[in-house]
């Protein structure tokens, strides 16, 4: 009987987390198109790249953030909301609790949508896609935190991906996988 219910309690584990601890394969390789244009802190101004990309939006801007501190970037995010942009973020809730200089809240009051990923010890995507669903769509992505510190004091990296909706669509569904499993912000 123990041997019984030793092995049931072990396929109970293993279905419970084979899902998460599966790695599956990438999506295959795409055809390069679009422009590519890379920006390098603390020399270029990354901040301002990320700015002007989110000031160009027309319909939809998905954030996926470690920390969002820049007061600029936020500004950014909620002018493009103000003018009628679907404007989403995801961020880490870790972060949110740790760091007082959180843009998070502010997005909130503002009526950003804000969702928050526990389910990772670090949600550390540091993303922006714009208007994915356009011939026009761009991914920003790279090592850089949406935070003063990344532009002024530390070595960081983007590289902006314009025109290539395939992309952009990989990374849409990405964002939306990690949506689903995360927490919506309440304030």
């Amino acid at each position: 009987m123990r041997q019984w219910l030793a092995i049931a309690a072990a396929c109970i584990c293993a279905a419970i987390v084979a899902p998460h601890a599966i790695a599956r394969d990438p999506a295959p390789a795409m055809a390069a198109q679009g422009t590519l244009q890379a920006a390098f802190a603390p020399w270029d101004n990354v901040e301002g790249v990320i700015i002007d990309e989110i000031a160009g939006a027309r319909r939809q801007v998905l954030v996926q953030a470690y920390l969002l501190t820049s007061k600029k970037i936020a500004n950014a995010l909620i002018a493009a909301y103000r003018r009628g942009v679907d404007v989403r973020v995801l961020a880490d809730a870790e972060q949110l609790s740790k760091i007082e200089s959180s843009m998070l809240p502010d997005l909130a009051a503002t009526g950003i949508p804000v969702w928050l990923e526990t389910k990772y010890q670090n949600a550390h995507n540091k993303i922006v896609v714009i208007d994915a669903a356009t011939p026009d769509a761009t991914v920003i992505t790279g090592s850089f935190n949406f935070t003063w510190n990344a532009q002024h004091k530390n070595a960081e990296n983007i590289i902006i991906v314009r025109r290539n909706p395939s992309l952009a669509s990989q990374y849409t569904l990405n964002w939306e996988r990690h949506r689903q499993d995360a927490m919506q912000y309440k304030k």
